[in-house]
């Protein structure tokens, strides 16, 4: 590893990373608070299940397409390729719209309003992440330009 700056100065986006594990587990660990009741409960808890469900099929099949592409830094391998196959065929972070959908499952089923909110605030983080990540790409790969003007965002067919 001759050569490379050290994590810390985070020319990679190491800092992103630690930021984006902060608020995933505060989603995940965070006390219920400004619960809702039934029957609104018995409505929201089996949707969030599904959620949940759905949320990490996705994220965890995106993974696994990414291959030897995959890092945990929004900078991306210098060695890796550019997936455009699966569902990097159309949408560009399906990770992170795994995640997220699963942090709302988890809020509804947690029945929580603080869950919400810090789903939300998680949400806005992923965003600025993916725009940074998204720089990256467009450094390294030439034709992601053009990939980004076709597909969604983070849902396929959604969003």
């Amino acid at each position: 590893m001759s050569g490379c700056p050290p994590w810390w100065k985070g020319t990679r986006g190491e800092w992103l990373v630690i930021g984006q594990l902060i608020l995933m587990a505060a989603v995940a660990l965070a006390p219920p608070a400004w619960r809702w009741t039934a029957p609104s409960r018995a409505l929201w808890v089996p949707l969030g299940v599904l959620l949940v469900i759905a949320g990490g099929w996705l994220g965890l099949r995106a993974l696994y397409e990414l291959g030897p592409s995959l890092t945990i830094l929004p900078r991306p391998r210098r060695r890796g390729t550019f997936v455009q196959t699966g569902l990097y065929a159309r949408t560009r972070h399906p990770a992170y719209g795994g995640l997220l959908i699963m942090a709302v499952g988890w809020a509804l089923w947690r029945g929580s309003g603080l869950h919400l909110v810090l789903t939300a605030v998680l949400t806005l983080y992923i965003h600025a992440k993916a725009r940074r990540e998204e720089a990256y790409l467009m450094e390294l790969f030439p034709g992601y330009r053009e990939h980004r003007a076709r597909t969604k965002h983070m849902i396929p067919g959604i969003y």
